[in-house]
């Protein structure tokens, strides 16, 4: 995050936090209408990919910066039929198809692409359901998290819902608002219904459904898997926020500047004197957090607090190891099991990384070489936690 927004992002915090709301969203506004630097070209990157047919306007988070807009109601749009496309990769083990397509649930649209394996005839497969992050496009997320190619080598499917511009202006999932941290509400609702679309459509393994995200897309991650947690068997949140914690302006700049809500928040809680849910908890689902320590973005406590709510009222003593990436990023994974021994979560901080994929590549935005391989690491934690046969 340049230097002009982490100072915006300061100057809102301090305006918000002595009621001087109005004043801090114009400073956003002038911002945005001249400071933040163009986007680098990101790869497949589509002018205008927002839905013709929407016109929603919900609150803007610019790389973890918060600016409100009026919300309006979209349009209805006709679900599109799915058109192949060359699937992108780092490397010539993605092979596959990766196919564009829309879905609409409760007059809201959204594009998504949808990566299929190669040699799926006659099988279940899992799915993995990936949130972008701020800024960010299913094409991008798929060449900077490179997970297209375990895809295809390990047999599975990758579904990339696609934020849309009306829906929020720099393409951020708008996890903070009230109207969208719920089940059967706003975007919550229209992910899942995505998933189950493309889970009839694909004849997918139903105990094998997964979801991650960087970001505002981790953030939206939490928010799904508590939301339905009889559909998504665990959940990967990298460089994200706890379901729940935020509900306006001022409680999303707090949370993201320093691990602490606003204070209509701070009266203590499920997360102590930091946060308090003002939703009711989601239901804790195995969880894979990822952070960096030097996050100016999101702040790293935002990452002991997913992984607090994902832990629920078991939490435990973790075992913690120390470790360093082939690259030669240090971290400390910590590692929480229920009493047979069965882990429920893991949160690996990053020593010296920022708001950024740990082990991405460069090819998508927001991502460090560096760091361990989230998304390794990510899929071998999913592949671990199928859902519990129904009886």
């Amino acid at each position: 995050m340049n230097n002009v927004l982490q100072d915006l992002m300061r100057e809102a915090t301090r305006l918000t936090q002595s009621g001087r709301l109005a004043e801090a969203t114009e400073a956003i506004q002038r911002a945005l209408g001249g400071a933040v630097p163009a986007a680098r070209p990101r790869p497949g990157a589509r002018a205008g990919a927002a839905t013709p047919a929407e016109s929603e306007a919900d609150p803007l988070i610019l790389d973890g910066c918060v600016f409100e807009v009026d919300e309006q109601p979209s349009a209805a749009a006709a679900k599109a039929a799915p058109v192949p496309e060359p699937a992108p990769s780092r490397g010539p083990a993605a092979q596959g198809q990766f196919i564009s397509g829309t879905f609409t649930e409760a007059s809201r649209t959204r594009r998504y692409k949808l990566f299929v394996p190669p040699g799926r005839a006659g099988r279940q497969l899992p799915l993995v359901v990936m949130l972008h992050g701020c800024t960010q496009n299913p094409d991008d997320f798929a060449a900077g998290t490179g997970m297209n190619a375990p895809a295809s080598t390990q047999g599975f499917f990758v579904l990339y819902p696609e934020q849309s511009q009306d829906a929020n202006p720099q393409r951020c999932w708008n996890w903070f608002k009230h109207n969208h941290q719920q089940r059967g509400s706003g975007e919550p609702a229209l992910i899942a219904g995505m998933t189950q679309a493309v889970m009839k459509d694909y004849g997918i393994d139903p105990r094998r459904v997964y979801i991650a995200g960087l970001s505002a897309g981790g953030a939206m991650a939490a928010v799904v898997a508590g939301a339905y947690p009889e559909m998504f068997a665990a959940a990967g949140v990298h460089s994200g926020l706890p379901s729940g914690a935020a509900s306006n302006l001022p409680e999303a700049l707090a949370l993201m500047n320093s691990g602490a809500a606003g204070p209509s928040l701070q009266s203590g809680g499920r997360f102590g004197a930091a946060v308090r849910m003002k939703a009711p908890p989601p239901v804790p689902v195995p969880t894979i957090v990822f952070h960096g320590d030097a996050d100016r973005t999101v702040h790293p406590r935002n990452g002991e607090q997913v992984l607090a709510a994902a832990l629920g009222d078991a939490a435990r003593g973790p075992q913690v190891e120390q470790g360093m990436s082939p690259n030669g990023r240090r971290y400390t994974r910590s590692t929480h099991l229920d009493g047979e021994g069965k882990s429920l979560a893991e949160h690996w901080r990053v020593e010296g990384a920022g708001h950024a994929w740990s082990g991405g590549d460069a090819s998508g935005s927001y991502t460090d070489a560096r760091g361990p391989d989230a998304t390794r690491e990510m899929l071998r934690f999913f592949f671990e936690h199928p859902l519990a046969p129904r009886h």
